[in-house]
């Protein structure tokens, strides 16, 4: 095999040309058989293996620099750079990230996993090694889907007037995860289908440089010249910011890529070169089907079908069946998503009320403040966005929501562990900054029926900004009994009894409910709350609480520091309250990739060590 001779950076520098194709379609197999058995991001991925190797040629790693803006279609690059074998571990604890990583290789020069930053990143690495005196290339590799971010265009307009050599890679697959939307995705279609642009450019230039009619004549030809740049490409954005362009190129013609690239090091400034790719390539499901390949779990290569089917309805169902019934009883709800209609399930939202449905682009940002200016408008927004991406939104959160006590709802995605995707994934801050926000109201439902309750009584009753947040994976269908009607800042007492009071919030009331039971066996008598009001507390029962136990334990699946245990000792302390408080979540640390499982063992999250936690901290009250 072609591919066995990739052990290091720039092997493939010693491959003959007329094994590259092999070396491509070997690499596709490859990536189709490893991820079909633990899952990743594959239709990305397939997509820019043509790419990636031109970029190997035409570079020398790692004294030349690649960032991958988001990171997960860099798969090819990790097995270019000697990572073959690491590729059985893919997204697993202590295994290959399924992201860039600075400490896995040297290649890795920046970490990602949120979109439009590659940009900015490149243009300050390539600042510095000018400021350096050093010299070495610089190339950022972006999606189209990336270029529906703000940030980008930040990026740019400083790009244009710093004039630093830099490269920048325009993925252009038509995608982000669903399709794109938004001006831009228009404008580069255009872009794709105008073959005439770049002859005319060249012989225009021609032109200019040969024309013997002073300075007249070249003041009326590059007039002509930049009106019919404008009939033939409306705009040209990136040459009127002073940015060279080059494209659009087959992105699957390697020769072509590799010349261009080439040429493309030769410019003076900045360079953008679009490169046309298909995400899915050469697998046919995953040209059929590319968000549902985007991110994968496991699966039968014959049929594309998933290798497990799902046991019951995830949090995002839940939330997905919610929406559409309201949407009919409350016709002034909106749905507004930042370009993830699929993964925060308001794909039938959309097609069910198209008018009232918003697709914003990767753009968290602006989403937050259209939803602002929808609720002053007299709607109903909810925004539905994965935990990790929210905080893209944290100064108009502050500024433009609740600032003016807008009823904007959050449907938080995906809070709390996540598993593989890693550090620039998990959801474990959101308790912690949304909690410090004045006018902001915070729930974590117990269960699929609270979630439900909770989401109904935030665009019924509600008048002020709400945050719903829910962990990702099957929705909890315990505890189906326990459903105490929805009052604000109320707390739910599952089971009242003496000694031991379990604070759970979210996701944590099914492992509190492990844990009760544990200590039950031993004797103890155990209490068990869902604190489902995270902001505003519920202060007469926690007061209560404290004065009638030995013992209160608060559980979230969130980081400590300024989170729901924060919450409950500032307040304990406001009150005077003397009792012996046990704070169980998340540690200060960046969480890896892992199973959520085997994450929560790490963690120390998971029933097994909570209550052996609680059960040491017993025995040293009384001892």
């Amino acid at each position: 095999m072609v591919l066995e001779k990739i052990n290091h950076a720039n092997d493939i520098k010693k491959i003959p040309k007329e094994e590259l194709p092999v070396l491509a379609q070997e690499i596709r197999s490859f990536l189709i058989e490893k991820l079909s058995a633990t899952g990743g991001h594959l239709a990305s991925n397939l997509g820019v293996i043509e790419l990636t190797m031109a970029l190997h040629l035409t570079l020398t790693l790692p004294a030349d620099k690649i960032i991958w803006d988001v990171g997960h279609q860099s798969y090819t690059h990790k097995i270019l750079t000697g990572r073959r074998d690491g590729f059985d571990s893919l997204r697993k604890l202590g295994g290959l990230s399924g992201f860039p990583k600075r400490e896995e290789s040297p290649c890795d020069v920046f970490d990602t996993g949120h979109s439009s930053t590659s940009i900015s990143a490149a243009l300050g690495i390539a600042r510095a090694r000018d400021l350096a005196g050093e010299d070495y290339h610089v190339v950022a590799v972006i999606g189209d889907g990336s270029f529906t971010g703000g940030m980008v265009y930040e990026a740019l307009n400083n790009a244009s007037q710093m004039k630093t050599n830099f490269i920048i890679i325009l993925n252009d697959n038509g995608m982000s995860i669903s399709e794109n939307v938004g001006g831009f995705s228009s404008y580069l279609s255009s872009l794709r289908t105008n073959e005439a642009y770049t002859s005319l450019k060249k012989a225009a230039e021609d032109v200019l440089r040969h024309s013997g009619g002073g300075e007249s004549a070249i003041r009326r030809i590059r007039g002509m010249k930049n009106n019919l740049k404008s009939i033939l490409l409306p705009g040209a954005f990136f040459e009127e910011l002073g940015i060279k362009y080059f494209g659009p190129i087959d992105g699957y013609n390697l020769d072509r890529c590799v010349t261009v690239f080439q040429n493309a090091q030769k410019v003076e400034g900045p360079v953008i070169v679009h490169v046309l790719t298909k995400k899915g390539k050469g697998y046919e499901p995953a040209e059929r089907m590319p968000a549902r390949f985007h991110g994968t779990g496991p699966f039968k290569i014959d049929t594309g079908l998933p290798a497990r089917k799902k046991a019951k309805a995830d949090w995002s169902d839940i939330f997905s069946t919610v929406m559409c019934k309201e949407g009919k009883r409350t016709p002034n709800l909106c749905a507004v998503t930042a370009a993830m209609p699929d993964g925060t399930g308001l794909k039938r939202f959309r097609g069910m009320y198209p008018d009232r449905f918003f697709d914003v682009g990767i753009a968290e940002a602006h989403a937050v403040t259209f939803s602002a200016g929808l609720a002053v408008g007299g709607m109903i927004p909810v925004f539905a966005v994965y935990s990790s991406f929210l905080q893209r939104g944290f100064d108009q959160i502050v500024h433009d929501v609740c600032l003016q006590n807008l009823h904007v709802i959050f449907a938080i995605d995906r809070g709390g562990l996540v598993g593989a995707d890693g550090e620039t994934h998990q959801g474990i801050f959101d308790l912690s900054y949304l909690s410090m926000i004045p006018n902001m109201t915070v729930v974590a439902p117990k269960n699929k029926w609270e979630l439900a309750d909770l989401l109904k009584w935030a665009i019924r009753k509600a008048e002020s900004p709400v945050a719903i947040r829910y962990p990702r994976g099957s929705a909890f269908d315990g505890l189906e009994e326990f459903r105490a009607p929805v009052r604000y800042g109320e707390w739910e007492i599952l089971y009242d009894e003496s000694d031991i009071c379990l604070l759970a919030t979210g996701s944590m009331v099914q492992t509190a409910l492990e844990v009760r039971a544990r200590l039950k066996k031993e004797g103890a008598n155990c209490t068990l709350i869902n604190c489902r009001f995270i902001k505003p507390l519920d202060e007469a029962v926690l007061r209560e609480a404290a004065g009638s136990h030995n013992l209160l334990v608060t559980m979230e699946e969130n980081v400590l520091a300024g989170g729901f245990g924060s919450l409950v000792l500032e307040c304990l302390n406001q009150f005077g309250e003397d009792v012996p408080v046990e704070c169980v979540a998340l540690p200060d640390a960046y969480i890896e990739a892992g199973s959520v499982e085997l994450l929560k063992a790490e963690t120390a999250l998971d029933a097994e060590s909570i209550y052996k936690r609680i059960r040491t901290r017993m025995i040293g009250l009384y001892a």
